[in-house]
Order: C-alpha cells, then sequence, then structure tokens
C-alpha cells in the first residue's frame, strides 16, 4: 500500500464510503418504492372501510326513515327519505368506478339498494291505497251510518218497540268503531274480525228494526243502514287485504333487502379487511426485508471500510513514527541516525528524504559553525566600530553645524566617514548574502572564506578611515566648545537671532544669499539660546546648500512673532528650488540627503528636529514644493521644559 500516494488511499476510503452511501440510497429507494405501494394499498383499504361504516350508517337511518313513514306519513320524512336514497345511490356508483377493491360488490350493493327502494315506491303505494280504502270504504260509511242512527232516533213514536234492537244496533255501531280505531292504529287481524262481526251484527238488527218500523223515513232509513253496514263490511275485507299487501312488503321487499344490503355491506368489508390483512402482511414483510438488505450491506460496508481504514492507517501512522523518532534524534544531536522510508514514492518517503536533507544540513552546519562564529566576532566587532562611526558622524553634523569656522575640519571629516559609509553598506550587502546562503544551505567553504577576507579588509579600511576621522573629531572639540554649550538663561530672542545672522552672513555672503531679518521686540525667552543658534544655523546651511545649489543668488528670511501669550513661532524661508513631495516627508529622517555625492550626511535636519523637539520642548514644520522655495515653522515655548524630552509649562 505504500506504493500509493496518500491521497489515493484516502480517496479509496471515501470511494468506498461513496459507495456504500450508493447502495444503500438504492436499497431504500427500492424499498420506499414497495412501501409506498404497500401503504397505498393500505390506505386504499382504509379509505374502503371508512365508505362501508357511512354506508351502514346510511342504510341503518333509511330503513328506520321508512319504518318512520309507515308510522306516519309526513312528507319531510318522504323527502329526506329521497334525499338519502339519492346520495346512498350516487355514492355507490361513484365508489364502484374510483374503487376496484368493491366495484363488483357495489354494484351489486346498488341493486339491491335499488330493490330496496323500489320496494319503498311499492309500500308507499300499498299506504296510499290503505288510506283511501280506510277513507271511503270505512270512514265514509261510518259516518252515513252515525246519520242514519240519528234519523231513525228522531222520525220514531214515543215510546216505540223499536227502541231495544236500536239500542243493540247502536252497541254493535260503538264496538264497530272501537274496532276501527284499533286497526287504524295496529292493523290487527282481531281488529278487523271485530269489526267484521260488529257489522255483521248491525246488518242482523236491520229486519227486527223494518218489521219494528213505525215511520218510512224509518225503513228507508234502516235500508240504508244495511246497505253501508254491508259497505263498510267490504271495506274491511278490502283494507284488511291492502294491510296484508303492507305487511308482506315491509317484510318481504323493505326488510328482506335491508338484509340483504346488511349482509352485501358485511361481505365488503370481510373481504376488505382481508385485503387490509394481506397488505399488512405485505408491508410487514417489505419493511423486514428492506431492514435486513439494509442491514446487511452496512454491516458488510462497515467491515470493508474497517479493514481498508485500519491498513491505510497503518500505512500513514508506522512511517510517520519513524519519522518522528528519526527528527526528534536529530533534534536531540543524533545526526549519524539513519531516516526510515526516504527511499518511499510517497508523501511520507517525500518527508523523509526532506528530513534527510535536513540531516546532512545539519551536519554540514556543525562543520561551518566554527568557522561562522568567528566571522560572527569579527561582524560584531565592525559593528560595535559601525556604531562608533556613526555616533562620531552625528557629533561631526552637530559641530559641522557651527559655521563656517569649521568648514574645512568637517569637510576633512566627511571623506573618511563617507569611505566608511561606503565600506559599511558593503559590508552589510555581503553579511545579508552569506546570511541567505546560510539558511538555504547553499554556503560553501569558498564562499565563507571570501566572506571573511572581505571583512578583514573592510576591517581594516573601517578602522584606518574611522581613526582618521577620530583625530578631526578631537582637534575640533576644542574650537566648539563655547557654540555647544547646553546653558539655559533668560535671552532676548531677537538680540539672539542678530548675532546668530551676523555670524553667519559671511558664508551667506559666499553664496550670494541675501539674509532678510523680521524681528519682532520684546520677546524674553527662558530657554537655551546655543541649540536655538544651532538649529538656526543648520536651516540657514540647509537652505544655502541645498535651496541654492543649481542657481546663484537668493534670499532667506528669518522672522519671528509671539502666539498665544507663552508661545513663539520663528519662520525661515527662502526662494530656493524646493523639495519634492517625497524629499519634504522625508527631510528630517536621520543620513536622507539629496548631496550624498557632495558630501551631505542627512543628519542637518535630523539634528534640528530633535533639538525643537526634545531639547527646546516646541515643534518645526516644513512646507515646500518644487520651484516655490522651502518654508521651516518653529513653535517654541517662551519657557523651555525642565528636562529635556519633557513638555514645557508652558506647552
Amino acid at each position: 500500500m505504500r506504493a500509493w500516494p496518500i491521497r489515493w488511499r484516502i480517496l479509496a476510503i471515501a470511494a468506498l464510503n461513496s459507495a456504500l452511501a450508493v447502495v444503500l440510497i438504492l436499497l431504500i429507494w427500492d424499498g420506499a418504492q414497495v412501501l409506498a405501494r404497500a401503504w397505498a394499498d393500505l390506505r386504499q383499504v382504509r379509505q374502503t372501510e371508512r365508505f362501508l361504516d357511512q354506508l351502514d350508517r346510511d342504510t341503518e337511518r333509511l330503513q328506520t326513515l321508512i319504518h318512520r313513514y309507515i308510522g306516519q306519513a309526513h312528507p319531510d320524512v318522504l323527502a329526506r327519505i329521497g334525499d338519502l336514497r339519492d346520495t346512498l345511490i350516487g355514492r355507490l356508483r361513484v365508489q364502484a368506478r374510483l374503487d376496484p377493491l368493491i366495484a363488483a360488490p357495489a354494484e351489486r350493493l346498488r341493486e339491491v339498494t335499488e330493490r330496496f327502494i323500489d320496494g319503498f315506491s311499492a309500500l308507499r303505494d300499498t299506504r296510499a291505497r290503505i288510506w283511501d280504502t280506510y277513507e271511503t270504504g270505512m270512514a265514509q260509511p261510518a259516518r252515513e251510518m252515525s246519520g242514519l242512527y240519528a234519523v231513525i232516533e228522531g222520525s220514531g213514536a214515543q215510546p216505540s218497540q223499536i227502541w231495544p234492537p236500536l239500542a243493540k244496533s247502536r252497541e254493535s255501531f260503538h264496538a264497530m268503531m272501537l274496532a276501527a280505531n284499533a286497526f287504524q292504529v295496529a292493523a290487527s287481524a282481531e281488529a278487523a274480525d271485530e269489526m267484521r262481526r260488529a257489522a255483521a251484527a248491525i246488518r242482523r238488527t236491520v229486519p227486527v228494526m223494518l218489521d219494528l218500523a213505525a215511520t218510512e223515513v224509518q225503513r228507508k232509513a234502516l235500508t240504508a243502514l244495511d246497505a253501508r253496514a254491508d259497505a263498510f263490511g267490504r271495506g274491511v275485507d278490502a283494507l284488511a287485504a291492502e294491510v296484508a299487501t303492507q305487511a308482506r312488503l315491509l317484510r318481504e321487499e323493505i326488510d328482506a333487502n335491508a338484509d340483504a344490503m346488511t349482509g352485501a355491506i358485511e361481505g365488503m368489508a370481510t373481504h376488505v379487511r382481508a385485503v387490509e390483512h394481506a397488505a399488512q402482511a405485505r408491508f410487514d414483510r417489505t419493511l423486514e426485508a428492506a431492514a435486513l438488505k439494509l442491514g446487511g450491506v452496512a454491516l458488510a460496508f462497515v467491515i470493508l471500510v474497517a479493514v481498508v481504514g485500519t491498513a491505510v492507517s497503518k500505512s500513514i501512522s508506522d512511517p510517520l513514527r519513524g519519522l518522528s523518532g528519526a527528527m526528534r534524534g536529530i533534534a536531540a544531536g543524533d545526526y549519524d541516525r539513519r531516516v526510515p522510508g526516504a527511499e518511499m514514492r510517497d508523501e511520507i518517503g517525500d518527508m523523509a528524504a526532506a528530513v534527510e536533507v535536513f540531516r546532512a544540513n545539519a551536519i554540514a552546519r556543525l562543520r561551518a559553525e566554527e568557522e561562522l562564529r568567528r566571522a560572527k566576532e569579527q561582524a560584531e566587532a565592525t559593528l560595535r566600530d559601525l556604531r562608533e562611526a556613526q555616533e562620531s558622524l552625528i557629533e561631526a553634523e552637530k559641530l559641522a553645524a557651527l559655521g563656517g569656522l569649521v568648514a574645512g575640519v568637517a569637510h576633512e571629516v566627511n571623506n573618511p566617514v563617507g569611505i566608511s559609509l561606503t565600506v559599511a553598506s558593503t559590508l552589510s550587502q555581503r553579511c545579508a548574502a552569506v546570511s541567505a546562503d546560510l539558511e538555504a544551505g547553499q554556503l560553501r567553504r569558498s564562499q565563507l572564506l571570501d566572506f571573511i577576507a572581505a571583512v578583514r579588509e573592510a576591517s581594516k579600511q573601517l578602522v584606518a578611515n574611522l581613526l582618521r576621522a577620530g583625530d578631526l573629531v578631537e582637534s575640533f572639540k576644542q574650537v566648539a566648545v563655547d557654540r555647544s554649550q547646553d546653558n539655559r538663561r533668560q535671552f532676548d530672542l531677537g538680540q539672539t537671532c542678530e548675532q546668530i545672522a551676523a555670524s553667519l552672513r559671511p558664508e551667506l555672503r559666499g553664496a550670494r544669499v541675501a539674509l532678510d531679518l523680521d524681528l519682532a521686540p520684546g520677546i524674553v525667552m527662558d530657554s537655551f539660546p546655543g541649540p536655538l543658534g544651532q538649529v538656526l544655523t543648520n536651516l540657514f546651511l540647509n537652505a544655502v546648500r541645498h535651496g541654492f545649489r543649481d542657481r546663484q543668488g537668493g534670499s532667506i528670511v528669518l522672522s519671528t512673532a509671539p502666539s498665544g501669550g507663552d508661545r513663539v513661532v520663528i519662520t525661515v524661508s527662502d526662494d530656493g528650488v524646493g523639495m519634492s513631495e517625497e524629499v519634504a516627508r522625508r527631510a528630517f529622517e536621520p543620513f536622507f540627503t539629496t548631496r550624498r555625492d557632495s558630501g551631505g550626511t542627512g543628519l542637518g535636519l535630523h539634528l534640528a528636529f530633535n533639538i525643537v523637539t526634545h531639547q527646546l520642548g516646541g515643534r518645526i514644520t516644513l512646507a515646500s514644493a518644487p520651484g516655490e522655495g522651502s518654508r521651516f515653522v518653529l513653535t517654541l515655548p517662551l519657557v523651555a521644559p525642565l528636562e529635556a524630552g519633557a513638555p514645557s509649562r508652558a506647552a
């Protein structure tokens, strides 16, 4: 496996995981399709069950409404029966088309329901005939018989022999009416027989009463009574026949069809439950099979991934442990320890090869350390000499600012200092190159020997030139004693500026530069006149050497003015060539100069800035542009700070 790059090993594990995910997704998709179909069957079955429950309730309601209508033929009940019938038939037709599960049973149930409704229609017609028969065959003759009894009773003489049979006939009539009422309520055969017997009894009394009738009116009334009693009897027979027909219809068309509907619904429900059980079993089997498949495939892939992952892990961790041990040994100084696996072609082999190169470089570095240590000591000595030279240069610049009386000495100092700077700069570049080669592990012995020789030669030149500069500085110290005194005292600013201008006029005159003074009188300062004079001298000399270097003649203006009661503003402006934006931005930086080729050190304005901001406690600003001259503005407190670098009380 070490022959494979690590990324290929990791990609192999990722590919196995991806294959597992794809297989699981396919299995889940297949199982989901089967489960979806089984679930759809279950939902269809449950929907069918709900339909059958509703159908059973509607059938019971319809049967109940029909029995209510038979007991009380109300129009509202009939309307509800019609609505429920239409709803029931419509549901059966729609469900037979939409639900293939119960299409055939629903069609049979619809036929039974239609027979049930047809039986109700026949029953309703029979019910109408019963009411018509009752009205025409029984109620109408009974009302007429009641009137005839009144006629018979009102047309006879008192007392009469007809009254006993008439009373018996009247009693039979009342019994007949009571039986009629009982038959209307219960439609029982006993009530019908009672009505027949009462009608027959009435008819048997008629001949007796005809023999005893006293008037013609009574005889006619009795004859009519006999006819009405006979009609009532026939009406009873007809009504009994219609009631029997109604009972038969209730038994055969209503109750039998209702039982058939209930049986059909129960059969459909049994069939649906069987289908539901089959669908549920199929759903359970599918779910169990899918779970087993998923579990088996997942377990197989997990084992495979674990085996491959362990192999990949060991192919990475074991070499890394060996590499780590080798690195710790090298870091501890065991440079003879070989790095295992450097010959392999994978990433760890590349790391081992790099560590092997590091070991070789470390050995080479040990061999060169001693030589470099000696070179470092020499370089540090040279650096100390350079720092001393820098301090000497700063002191030389400060002394050079005293004026023309030391110009010759300054010129002499600039030559060795310039040579020293050149040598130091070259030496710094060589040091940087050697350091870069050292860090890159490319430093050769020949390069190191050349560098040591160059350091030795540079040291000689630096020592010679700096010794010469030191001698010149020592000779100049005595000359600068008076000017370099930093004694603090009170002085008149105008008088001090005039004295400084007077000391500089010879050099300004030689450069053909005019100096104009605009000094406000009566400004007394408690400060350091020596350092202030040095600042102004440096500004004047900077203007002469840089502002008028490309042309002859010009003017410098020195002006003073009080500011805010506790400060003074000193302005030094010239009409020279001016400075670019870049030069003006860097003017106060140490060792920055545009006259390096003419011996400039770049310390004049830097010293002026330090004196103004630290010793005098003020600030200095520069405004310049090419062709517009330069303008230096010093804002100083009338009372200088007590300590150098501290803000003044007046500020």
